[in-house]
């Protein structure tokens, strides 16, 4: 299997501390993984102008594409990722919200619907859960099929230890995680994500080629295999959830009837 490692934070401090050793599991569990890692400190990605080309023609118009493109391509590599950041103010670092923003084109076109992920979080005080909370649902909005959420309360600035009852929870977690990536088994979508999928599956049908306000959007959803489906094919969805999932459509579809969202041409 091949695992992902991202940084989103300034330095390699105490979240990469448990990073690393949810690595160390792994990699005792599965000696024949491969791992690689991205910092996006290193990365040079300047922060997200709100210019909208992701949205209404497609995100290699970006100004920024060639960064966030060599990331997504990092992450369509890998099996499984674990994503690291400090919680800054109770939220994720500066560095990891501008990744965010760039892939926010990704909630209304869905897309990593294979991978699963680990998400990874330390604070010197309180908010980690929060923090933890807004990555993993961004996550699972772009189309994760599944986040393990790991929120730790550090109580410490550069001088964390971890005790074995941490070390035990890391290892434990290591070994869940591994086998859910070697499975390979995709899981059924969450109430959650069928909502905005669905929505945006309504709604983007007014957008399509040839409407006043024409976007990357619409052209997506009006394929036949998007358009008629409650989620991605490639992952199971029963009956129940298909019904759900097309309720939402509908109402997408109802809502775009009486809301147009405009650009500047």
């Amino acid at each position: 299997m091949n695992y992902l490692f991202i940084n989103g934070s300034p330095r390699k401090g105490n979240t990469w501390m448990l990073a690393e050793e949810l690595k160390n599991g792994i990699a005792r569990l599965s000696p024949d993984s491969v791992f690689d890692e991205i910092q996006l400190s290193g990365m040079g990605l300047p922060f997200c102008t709100g210019c909208s080309l992701c949205f209404r023609k497609g995100h290699s118009l970006c100004p920024h594409s060639e960064t966030v493109q060599a990331i997504i391509d990092k992450i369509d590599w890998a099996d499984g990722i674990v994503w690291a950041t400090a919680t800054y103010n109770m939220q994720p670092t500066a560095l990891t919200k501008n990744l965010m923003d760039h892939l926010c084109f990704m909630l209304h076109r869905p897309y990593f619907f294979t991978k699963k992920a680990v998400v990874v979080s330390t604070v010197g005080g309180v908010g980690v859960k929060q923090c933890v909370k807004y990555l993993a649902g961004m996550l699972r909005g772009i189309g994760f099929n599944r986040c393990y959420e790991f929120p730790v309360a550090a109580y410490s600035w550069d001088d964390f230890k971890m005790s074995e009852k941490l070390r035990g929870k890391c290892a434990k977690l290591a070994s869940a995680f591994h086998a859910d990536v070697s499975s390979k088994k995709l899981h059924s979508p969450t109430w959650l994500q069928l909502i905005p999928y669905n929505l945006f599956r309504g709604m983007s049908l007014k957008y399509v080629s040839g409407s006043e306000f024409e976007t990357c959007d619409g052209a997506h959803w009006a394929s036949d295999f998007r358009s008629g489906a409650a989620y991605d094919p490639a992952v199971p969805v029963p009956f129940f959830k298909r019904w759900f999932g097309n309720v939402f459509y509908l109402l997408g579809k109802l809502m775009s009837s009486r809301i147009t969202i405009t650009y500047r041409k």
